[in-house]
């Protein structure tokens, strides 16, 4: 029987710390690894030299900064994890991971950071729902 990948999606807001902390204790029961995803913003595509690295290399490091403590809490409670960053839109960027790592189950906030978000409740947690290729658990 080989391990069950569970999908974990956080993006920095107080409904990561539940759901990693929902992931971790599942994972301890099923036997899985978990698969960490954060969506950064999307890179500049307009943007000159040197200023457009500039730009990049803040988001890069800003999307490191929300995943490492994450990575940390779940590598102390003795889980297997890979991350993976991407960048935006979150809500195909999760499906399609799933997809392609043939996941067992997605953990994800009800809720997120962005303001669209709070104006339509979950958006991307509503569009994961809809495409995701496997089960879906949300944390409130």
């Amino acid at each position: 029987m080989s391990k069950k990948k569970i999908l974990v999606a956080v993006d920095g807001s107080e409904y990561s710390d539940l759901v990693v902390d929902e992931a971790i204790e599942f994972v301890k029961v099923v036997d899985g690894t978990i698969i960490l995803v954060y969506c950064h913003k999307k890179f500049p595509s307009s943007m000159a030299q040197p200023y457009q690295e500039d730009v990049i290399s803040h988001i890069v490091s800003e999307a490191e900064k929300v995943v490492n403590p994450f990575l940390k809490k779940i590598k102390a409670a003795a889980v297997s994890v890979e991350d993976r960053i991407m960048e935006e839109p979150a809500g195909s960027a999760i499906s399609d991971i799933a997809r392609i790592e043939k996941c067992d189950l997605i953990i994800m906030g009800s809720r997120g950071l962005t303001n669209l978000a709070s104006l339509i409740v979950g958006s991307v947690t509503n569009r994961v729902l809809q495409t995701a290729p496997c089960s879906v658990l949300v944390v409130r």
